[in-house]
């Protein structure tokens, strides 16, 4: 276990270090941040006096040599345009985005896995192939129509659920505010849910029902079978169980994947979480903004993939982590 800790820690160290060094390489390609900070009436010897003040006439290797120093602190720089520093201003979205994922999440595995499991048993009924024609839609489906959709169906025409912000939110002890805990809230939080979900419940149940359907013709569910072991048994709890694996690896994958969807999610129903914020600061040419929030989603891939080894050996326990003895 220490071995595989120190492994991931030094991995997870050089993975940050690209990704830093990918993000702030790319600041020079966004524009001029000058341009959101000043107006047209400043002259060209305050803007590039300007520009000394800030570094951002200093060689690249500088700048970046400046930014890993402070990033080691935990400063990730100061928004140009919140005159906060960036972490905090990402950290007082993250909770938004938080459970919008979090919502998504819920509603594809509450029905991608009863979905897929019945159609890897029921292979030839008229459900099953309803199901996995969906499925065939609702990957073809981009996202953004999806979320107009939604908006023009449920919000314009019926009027039964509210298609913009965030709703009411209550303020935890601890600085977190959420929307979860009021009907307001969670009003709001259906259609972008549901909205963000269609991304991966598709996925989901076609993978569910492929792994489902290669366990149930594997050798230990047919011993299962003549050891006299109940049908729910043999499917829920033996094939099942095997199916978790690349289910997990899959899902630990595409969790960043939402995370990234959120952008386009959050700008339709202007959810107010880290996707409409980071495409604020590109339209502000916010470059510490943007650096942060690239950094902040490498962390949350990197945190979540070493979970998800941790979540194999609940699963199986003949998976070992890699430098494990025994």
């Amino acid at each position: 276990m220490i071995a595989f800790l120190l492994r991931r820690g030094v991995q997870a160290v050089v993975v940050m270090f690209v990704i830093s060094l990918i993000g702030f390489s790319i600041q020079g390609n966004l524009g001029d941040p000058l341009r959101e900070l000043v107006g047209q009436s400043v002259s060209e010897e305050e803007r590039d006096l300007m520009r000394n003040e800030m570094g951002l006439n200093d060689p690249f290797f500088v700048q970046y040599a400046r930014f890993l120093g402070n990033a080691i602190q935990g400063d990730l720089g100061t928004s140009y345009f919140f005159k906060r520093p960036a972490l905090d201003v990402i950290m007082d979205k993250f909770p938004a985005t938080f459970e919008l994922v979090l919502g998504a999440v819920f509603i594809f595995l509450s029905l991608s896995i009863p979905a897929g499991i019945y159609c890897a048993i029921h292979r030839d009924s008229w459900l099953t192939q309803f199901i996995m024609s969906a499925s065939i839609i609702g990957i073809s489906v981009p996202v953004f129509l999806t979320a107009i959709g939604m908006v023009w169906l449920f919000g314009v025409e019926l009027g039964w659920l509210p298609a913009f912000g965030r709703g009411d939110t209550v303020a935890l002890p601890w600085g977190w505010e959420t929307g979860l805990l009021t009907w307001d809230g969670l009003s709001h939080l259906i259609l972008p849910s549901i909205t963000l979900s269609s991304i991966m419940l598709p996925l989901f149940i076609r993978l569910i029902r492929a792994e489902m359907m290669e366990a149930m013709g594997t050798d230990y569910v047919r011993f299962a079978k003549a050891k006299g072991l109940s049908t729910a048994r043999v499917r829920y709890v033996h094939a099942f169980r095997n199916t978790l694996l690349p289910v997990v690896t899959v899902g630990g994958l595409m969790i960043g994947t939402l995370i990234a969807y959120t952008i386009l999610t959050e700008t339709v129903f202007q959810w107010p979480g880290m996707g409409f914020l980071f495409l604020e600061a590109v339209n502000r040419v916010d470059t510490p903004l943007i650096i942060a929030y690239i950094i902040v989603v490498g962390l949350i891939f990197v945190v979540v993939n070493t979970l998800v080894d941790f979540i194999y050996t609940l699963i199986n326990p003949m998976v070992k982590l890699p430098g494990a003895k025994g």
